[in-house]
């Protein structure tokens, strides 16, 4: 099973949220649950950050967390797994979260494996941009990942 979405506050009135990711991959069946939470960090860059504005092309994202998690399904050989995502859009403030990644599997090494080839390949390949914001008022678009057509 597989869930994936952009959390936009601004539009859905929601965040992102442990609970339902908790919720999604709760399985009996599964011996081991591992939960990603990325925060935004207080210095990037030597640089004091107050926070982040997360851009998305929304539908090309969660196409891109579908195929990365098709990937490691089949990397890993997993005959059962389900796979929550979801991703922050718009400000994230300092300290709170931007991503949340659930993973639950038959066994730990599965559900570590799985969930760390989702979060690098999300990084390498996700077209999810960001600008920080810092503390002395500037604020600059970080190098992020061109949009790339999956056939």
């Amino acid at each position: 099973m597989f869930h994936a979405a952009i959390i936009d506050p601004k539009k859905t009135k929601k965040i992102i949220s442990l609970l339902r990711a908790e919720k999604f991959i709760k399985d009996f069946d599964a011996g081991a649950s591992i939960f990603f939470v990325g925060n935004i960090r207080k210095n990037n860059n030597n640089k004091n950050v107050t926070g982040v504005t997360y851009d998305a092309f929304d539908r090309l994202v969660i196409k891109t967390f579908k195929k990365i998690y098709t990937e490691g399904i089949k990397k890993f050989k997993l005959k059962k797994a389900k796979v929550f995502i979801e991703h922050a859009k718009g400000y994230v403030p300092l300290g709170k979260p931007s991503i949340i990644i659930a993973v639950s599997c038959k066994h730990r090494s599965e559900a570590y494996q799985l969930s760390r080839y989702l979060i690098e390949q999300i990084k390498m390949r996700a077209p999810i941009w960001k600008k920080e914001y810092y503390k002395n008022q500037k604020s600059e678009w970080l190098k992020g990942t061109a949009i790339k057509i999956w056939v």
